[in-house]
């Protein structure tokens, strides 16, 4: 009985991860959004019963809503909130078969996320980040700057801060870090890398909030520029702090421009319960749902699907976990879909826009949760 339920499971792995590298292998400007919702239902609904067998939590939450069927559409498959992962440990592989657990950051006031990675989920996921950035980095590493310290990829918990800075490391080369361990301008550091680059194509990575309030902030009141005009900036998280502070997003590649004299700066959506499958910004300043993953935005109290310009709640859907049932999840983010097969990018599929959070819900992220003297 055993090995009959361990060549099943071999057998589904097998198919799944043909299904994935096909669609991963496809153009992003030539599949149709209709032709995507098809691909991703057979691999989505393959992950749903995969998880049921594997999580007994899982097995649980989806019998007591009675959706332990096949879903005959995306909008029907379940979902799970996304906070949930700070509350269980939901994960549907043996103890023995974990290689590494991710934790989302947190504050003193909160339980971080944990995430249950294998070696196939975790190969998985860097390699769907490889092809959906490649879209907008091009192929060849770039001198990279990190606006951040590195004092973070070297603590012992793997926070998703850190997870973020490693898995975006892969796409440069002789990187730099911006900030000491202080949190502080690394001056000679950035003078011997802006010397090195100043007229040769960059790449600059930080988490929104950490390139705002410890580099922008600080190249204005010190009232200094750095010269890297070809720099392009990808950047990620911490806008409720900013939305704070008045600033959005055309005010923040303002100043990016005046502080670097780039122009070339791409938002992205992503979260560390979903690694691998991010929502990057295109160079008309919309967010892009990948080939492996789907967003469907719900009303915020009936919960059911909203129409496009609609604002609600993201749900997010991704073809890559099968470590940890995190296929679909409810977010506590509100957005809406701005267009399908639309973009004058050339891009097909749907565009996101992210309005902010959730009233009344916690700070969440890999850059909102900095405080002075805590990494």
């Amino acid at each position: 009985m055993i090995e009959e339920a361990g060549s099943a499971m071999d057998t589904f792995m097998r198919h799944y991860e043909a299904q994935v590298t096909a669609l991963m292998a496809r153009d992003v400007m030539q599949v149709s959004h209709t032709q995507k919702k098809q691909d991703l239902l057979a691999i989505l609904n393959g992950l749903h019963q995969h998880h049921q067998q594997t999580c007994p939590m899982y097995a649980n939450i989806v019998k007591a809503n009675q959706q332990q069927d096949a879903a005959t559409c995306l909008e029907d498959l379940p979902f799970i909130a996304v906070r949930l992962f700070k509350q269980l440990d939901l994960i549907s592989i043996d103890n023995t078969a974990v290689f590494k657990v991710l934790q989302s950051s947190g504050t003193t006031a909160q339980q971080p996320a944990r995430v249950y990675l294998d070696q196939a989920t975790s190969a998985r996921q860097s390699k769907a980040l490889v092809n959906i950035l490649q879209h907008t980095l091009g192929k060849q590493r770039l001198p990279m700057l990190i606006i951040d310290s590195p004092a973070i990829v070297k603590d012992p918990k793997f926070s998703a801060r850190a997870a973020g800075i490693q898995g975006l490391a892969f796409f440069g080369r002789d990187h730099c870090y911006a900030l000491d361990d202080a949190m502080q301008l690394n001056w000679p550091a950035l003078e011997a890398f802006c010397a090195k680059y100043a007229d040769q194509p960059v790449l600059i990575f930080g988490f929104t909030f950490m390139v705002w309030a410890y580099f922008i902030q600080t190249l204005i009141k010190q009232n200094k520029r750095l010269a890297l005009p070809k720099a392009m900036l990808l950047h990620s998280g911490g806008w409720k702090k900013l939305d704070d502070q008045r600033v959005d997003n055309a005010s923040f590649k303002q100043a990016i421009k005046a502080c670097l004299g780039a122009s070339q700066v791409h938002n992205f959506y992503g979260m560390a319960e979903q690694v691998g499958t991010i929502f990057v910004e295109c160079t008309h300043g919309h967010l892009h749902v990948p080939l492996l993953a789907e967003v469907i935005v719900r009303h915020p109290y009936t919960l059911a699907p909203c129409d496009v310009g609609e604002q609600g709640i993201v749900q997010v859907l991704s073809a890559l976990p099968s470590s940890y049932p995190g296929f679909s999840l409810l977010t506590e983010d509100l957005g809406r879909i701005t267009s399908i097969d639309g973009c004058p990018c050339g891009q097909r599929g749907k565009t996101l826009a992210i309005d902010g959070r959730l009233p009344r819900t916690e700070l969440r992220g890999c850059s909102d949760t900095h405080v002075a003297g805590l990494l």
